[in-house]
């Protein structure tokens, strides 16, 4: 009797274990999504130039980033599976249709600017596979558009999932390289400031970029539509931050990669797409071909998510239903408005003579604007006991939030100034 009850045991510990692992594999998806799809065009050009620019002296700034990318998107991820909304029908709830008609005006043109951002790092890296513009955006738009319309909430998750693997190009363009790991490693803990405007502005683009206000809305409305459990919440957390820590080691790789090759040959880059031109002849055309490679990948990903995330917002905003497991009958304005934001930042992409640089740029202008303005929509409603009950922010965790809010009020201030004064 005591063998047969000593048996049982792992039994039932190795029962339990694959529960916990089935259920963890049946929650994840937006919190490793959306951090992944921040990864973006506009992105890997800020670690691609910070890598290039300065070396490794940027990577320390990551640990606090991505805490603090970690923090914001666990308040909205807890909202969505408390409350079963999304952002934006919370704020208007809360305060008002007006507010929210403003808020989304705001919302709907840095998102159709980072749209436009994501059309042409796709044609930049049809480009590099020799492959023109006029064929690849068409193709690409067409793809992103039939993979919502035609899918369910679960097969589009699986495919953004599956999307999220080619990232895996970066950490191996960084395996090929062979860096000293030890020296990476310590640049990480060990802070080295440079009192320069380039330097401090470089800093700042990272945190910029890394916390998009585009990302809250649409984790917390995916987590949401995926009726995640109060029960099964430690789950979703851990997803958001899994999410968190990939992004940014994926971010991190490719600052060291550009550090190991362009920063050391003194060769400065604009666009990601230089930057997988530039490692041909210094890490080799299959280093190159990697690189490419993510950048597609990115910007189609993107492409993908960040309409698909406006129609959401902006649906919710408006009392318009909404999701992707909805028809076009049960949701049209959802699906025409996902349509033309696809559509719209394709074909403009294509105009001749049109300045995408100052589309990113005032799209980023507007993105240092309205993303304090949402984290404190964020707190207000996560503190809120009528609708979160006792799911509130802790007394400590509501300090860290307050205070990383008004850095970044700070930080995105000061962004926005940079962005004036370098243009």
């Amino acid at each position: 009797m005591i063998m047969s009850e000593t048996r049982s045991i792992p039994t039932k510990s190795v029962r339990s274990k694959w529960i916990r692992i089935s259920i963890f594999l049946a929650v994840i998806g937006p919190g490793i999504i959306t951090a992944n799809v921040d990864n973006d065009a506009g992105g890997l050009t800020t670690y691609s130039q910070a890598g290039a620019l300065f070396g490794f002296e940027t990577l320390w700034i990551f640990i606090p980033v991505t805490i603090l990318l970690i923090m914001i998107q666990e308040m909205v991820n807890r909202m969505g599976v408390i409350t079963g909304q999304g952002l934006s029908d919370m704020i208007r709830e809360k305060f008002g249709v007006k507010i929210t008609f403003y808020l989304m005006i705001l919302l709907l043109i840095t998102n159709f600017g980072n749209v436009m951002a994501e059309f042409a790092g796709i044609a930049s890296a049809g480009e590099l596979f020799g492959l023109p513009s006029w064929i690849i955006v068409p193709i690409c738009a067409m793809i992103v558009w039939l993979l919502v319309l035609k899918g369910s909430y679960k097969s589009v998750e699986k495919v953004f999932l599956f999307a999220c693997f080619f990232y895996l190009a970066y950490p191996i363009t960084l395996i090929v390289l062979k860096p000293d790991y030890k020296i990476v490693a310590q640049a990480f803990i060990q802070p080295k400031f440079e009192f320069s405007g380039g330097y401090l502005v470089m800093l700042i683009g990272i945190v910029g970029t890394t916390i998009a206000p585009w990302m809250q809305f649409y984790q917390q409305a995916s987590v949401a539509e995926k009726n995640i459990s109060i029960q099964d919440y430690k789950y979703s957390r851990l997803d958001t931050i899994f999410g968190g820590i990939i992004v940014n080691l994926v971010a991190a790789c490719i600052i060291v990669v550009c550090a190991l090759t362009l920063n050391v040959a003194g060769i400065r880059i604009n666009t990601a797409a230089d930057a997988a031109r530039s490692l041909a002849p210094m890490a080799g055309k299959g280093s190159s071909f990697l690189f490419a490679i993510g950048l597609w990948n990115a910007s189609l990903f993107a492409a993908s998510i960040l309409p698909l995330s406006t129609s959401y917002t902006i649906c919710e905003a408006l009392g318009w239903e909404s999701g992707v497991d909805k028809d076009f009958v049960r949701a049209p304005q959802f699906y025409i408005l996902y349509t033309a934001i696809i559509l719209l930042g394709a074909v403009s992409i294509l105009i001749p003579g049109i300045s995408l640089i100052k589309v990113m740029f005032w799209s980023q202008v507007i993105n240092g604007l309205l993303l304090p303005i949402i984290i404190i929509f964020i707190l207000l409603l996560v503190n809120d006991k009528r609708i979160m009950g006792n799911y509130v922010n802790s007394g400590i965790y509501n300090l860290v939030c307050w205070v990383s809010a008004a850095l970044l009020i700070a930080v995105s201030f000061v962004y926005v100034m940079s962005l004036f004064l370098s243009d």
